[in-house]
């Protein structure tokens, strides 16, 4: 093995193990090196492009001698979108990567004292297992490696697709997508084809201008679809005929929207969603429950995992039938009302106003009475005051964004002192940082990783918590 300093090529590198940020790792010369798109067993050649004092970071450059569990990519796209970034991992090296991950945070990094940590709950489904994509249009697509910038027509400089990873202002065109049954691909393709006939101006994001932004393709597992179409200014001639057309195509969508979006960012959490025609949601249905979603509800992107997720959160709860139970960050009340069958009252808060909605509209659609939802920031909604009224917990279940739990909040929670906590999170390292407040009067009984999104190193993890 050598390392050319003048250069910074490491060559002939074993591929050691599987790091985070979906990466893998050697050692060279004592320092770690972090690389992309390797395998463990692979023998490599890595151009570094980032050297510090303790690390450094590179790319295959070569691939020498590929390791045996190496798996070919399924997708045309792998390695350009930068999403399903462990396609070269066996599904059974991922779940214990994900597995390790979540060790990593809560023992190594975090110092808790936990009990064996469970294996990863694998996905039923390891392709087309999402049920909402948002498609991003551009009027100045991801040249691909082997094009010729300036022989590219005029009317194939658009794309719709993904966002480069480290480029905003770049969309790589997708062909076809893995991720979302059809007819997503066909809905886009189609799209796609019909502005470019029609010479729709496609968005670009540098100059925030263009007519066409984008899609948001929203499936359940009936197979009807909800559509979003972005536009950036109001059009009505055009408008029209973009969703006459999509309407007559595609008798599946079943929820048309459109959004006038002038600002820069795609985000729509803080614009009006205009029913054009069909129904106002799409239901989807768990445990004879049925939950609506609108374009704007949050609904866990796997379907049939999320109710895996859900089904080892109220087994963590242990509830028997007479607690109080608060849900915090309730979402559209999805947890709230899936283990309110085995509680007296459950209390759900949550930030968005609307999800309060779908999840008040959800409850009733159920015949669920034992539930109450209240929309506000949770700091500043969930303090003394709210338990006193609501009266005391006796469990919380906690599922916050992947920044984890305001301090505030936490203060609340340990002064509530209920007997058992359970806490889903999508982010192993601040679910760490928060069940250390809880440490000095709560106690780790299990965990459980929950594999959401396979291909990527994403991971939920369940953690059931006992007051000492």
């Amino acid at each position: 093995m050598a390392r050319k300093k003048t250069d910074l090529l490491l060559e002939g590198v074993t591929i050691q193990a599987v790091a985070a940020e979906g990466k893998a790792l050697s050692h060279v010369d004592g320092m770690v090196v972090f690389v992309d798109f390797a395998v463990p067993g692979d023998v490599v050649d890595i151009r570094v492009y980032k050297k510090k004092k303790n690390y450094m970071e590179g790319r295959v450059e070569r691939l020498v001698s590929p390791s045996p569990v190496r798996e070919k990519p399924f997708c045309e796209h792998f390695g350009i979108c930068g999403g399903c970034r462990w396609q070269l991992l066996p599904y059974s090296m991922q779940l214990e990567a994900k597995r390790q991950q979540v060790e990593d945070q809560l023992v190594r990094i975090g110092h808790l004292n936990v009990p064996e940590i469970r294996p990863t709950l694998p996905s039923e489904k390891i392709r087309e297992y999402r049920n909402k994509l948002e498609y991003s249009a551009s009027a100045k697509r991801w040249i691909l490696s082997g094009e010729d910038p300036e022989s590219v027509a005029e009317n194939d400089r658009m794309g719709l697709g993904f966002h480069v990873g480290k480029f905003f202002d770049k969309v790589l065109d997708i062909r076809h997508c893995h991720l979302q049954r059809e007819p997503s691909n066909a809905i886009r393709l189609f799209i796609k084809q019909f502005c470019v006939q029609h010479g729709y101006e496609f968005y670009d994001i540098r100059e925030n201008k263009g007519y066409f932004r984008g899609v948001f393709v929203r499936t359940n597992e009936n197979g009807d679809v909800m559509l979003i179409v972005c536009l950036g200014y109001e059009d009505k001639e055009r408008r029209e005929a973009l969703l006459e057309a999509i309407l007559a195509e595609f008798p599946s969508v079943v929820s048309l929207y459109y959004v006038i979006n002038r600002k820069v960012n795609d985000s729509i959490s803080d614009q009006d969603c205009i029913l054009y025609k069909g129904s106002g949601f799409i239901t989807e249905t768990m445990e004879g429950l049925q939950f609506r979603i609108g374009p704007k509800s949050f609904y866990q992107t796997n379907s049939p995992q999320a109710y895996r997720l859900y089904s080892v959160a109220r087994d963590f709860a242990s509830l028997s039938g007479n607690e109080v139970v608060y849900d915090l960050y309730t979402g559209t009340g999805t947890i709230a009302q899936f283990v309110s069958s085995k509680a007296k009252k459950v209390i759900g808060i949550e930030y968005v106003p609307e999800a309060i909605a779908d999840a008040e509209a959800n409850a009733a659609a159920n015949g669920i009475d034992n539930c109450s939802f209240f929309a506000g920031d949770m700091k500043d909604v969930l303090n003394a005051a709210f338990i006193e009224e609501h009266g005391r917990p006796d469990v919380i279940i906690l599922d916050p964004p992947r920044s984890g739990i305001h301090p505030d909040v936490a203060k609340v929670i340990m002064d509530a002192a209920p007997e058992r906590m359970v806490y889903v999170s999508c982010n192993p390292a601040s679910q760490a940082r928060d069940l250390a407040i809880f440490a000095p009067l709560y106690e780790i009984t299990a965990v459980q990783p929950v594999d959401m999104f396979p291909h990527t190193m994403h991971v939920e993890n369940v953690v059931a918590l006992r007051k000492k």
